[in-house]
């Protein structure tokens, strides 16, 4: 009687194993379901065309018939021969060295102040949030018909108020600028970011400092930006990764394909586009080898940036 009642026991449990594994499996197939989409997006547009391009920057391809291996050639030809490689790279590295830590700072000060608690605050987030929302091509020809020096509403502006005009994106002294002061209104995206970094901070430590005597000053250094810092490391990465593909001068500078005025606005994202698609001969592999340069930047600065991350500060909840 009492083995009986022992195989039943664990006949049950067998049982009750396997149902439970089967659930665990039939969980495991829906997530992976769900997540299929996206896996599959991942895979197709952008791993298998990743591999294709590191393969194409060996061949001298035009993308029909030419598809000659040629090795190390357009790599060469880059260092070497190529008279755009000077622009790309200095324009490229000045507006990523200008507009991260722009974008940083006025993003960080503007989520300050839409975290205030103050009457109609959601009206100004709305407002600085808004030209986040705008496509890029249709903010690219707004900003175009902006600033042009003829017939733009700035210049305009500019002109009741006595002030002097400016050429913006037609001379080369001011196209750097002008590009850069466009990515100023787009701060509002980071700014989400950044107040749901705020939202996390207990305001039991704020209580706390104020009864120690801490003005906000102090509580800004000493609490703020420092439970906020793995926020700013966020950003200072994606930052960095999308300043160095910068590609709407094409749009903005829609003169001499992209490249802006004597070159001033030629980055290397513009490059390969112009490389691979613009002209009578497109140039796919040499297009594919720049491309992969600037996969090797942007892996370089992003390691150096993980590399160097002690600075930031991580709760233990």
């Amino acid at each position: 009687m009492k083995d009986r009642t022992s195989f039943e026991k664990n006949t049950v449990a067998e049982k009750l194993r396997r149902f439970f594994k089967k659930q665990a499996v039939q969980r495991e197939i829906a997530g992976f379901l769900c997540a299929a989409p996206v896996i599959l997006g991942i895979l197709i547009f952008t791993f298998i065309p990743a591999v294709q391009a590191f393969i194409y920057s060996f061949y001298d391809f035009d993308g029909f018939n030419t598809f000659d291996f040629i090795g190390w050639k357009n790599y060469e030809v880059l260092f070497t021969f190529d008279r755009d490689t000077p622009y790309i790279f200095k324009n490229t590295f000045l507006y990523a060295l200008i507009n991260v830590p722009l974008g940083l700072i006025l993003g960080y000060f503007l989520a300050l102040l839409a975290n205030s608690k103050v009457k109609g605050i959601g009206i100004f987030r709305t407002l600085f949030y808004l030209p986040c929302v705008i496509p890029g091509v249709a903010s690219g020809l707004l900003w175009r018909d902006l600033f042009n020096p003829e017939t733009g509403i700035i210049n305009q502006l500019l002109s009741a108020l006595h002030l002097p005009t400016s050429q913006f994106f037609y001379a080369a002294s001011s196209s750097m600028p002008t590009l850069i002061l466009t990515t100023v209104f787009t701060v509002g995206g980071s700014m989400v970011i950044w107040l749901g970094a705020f939202k996390n901070i207990p305001q039991t430590l704020y209580e706390a400092a104020q009864l120690d005597g801490a003005n906000c000053f102090v509580r800004l250094a000493k609490i703020t930006i420092p439970l906020s810092t793995p926020v700013i490391f966020y950003n200072l990465v994606t930052g960095i990764i999308g300043s160095l593909q910068i590609f709407s001068s094409f749009i903005i500078a829609g003169t001499s394909s992209g490249k802006g005025v004597d070159n001033s606005l030629y980055f290397i994202a513009v490059k390969i586009y112009n490389t691979a698609f613009v002209g009578t001969r497109h140039q796919l592999g040499y297009a594919s080898a720049i491309g992969v340069i600037l996969f090797l930047i942007i892996a370089v600065f992003t390691s150096i940036t993980f590399l160097t991350n002690k600075w930031v500060y991580y709760t233990d909840e």
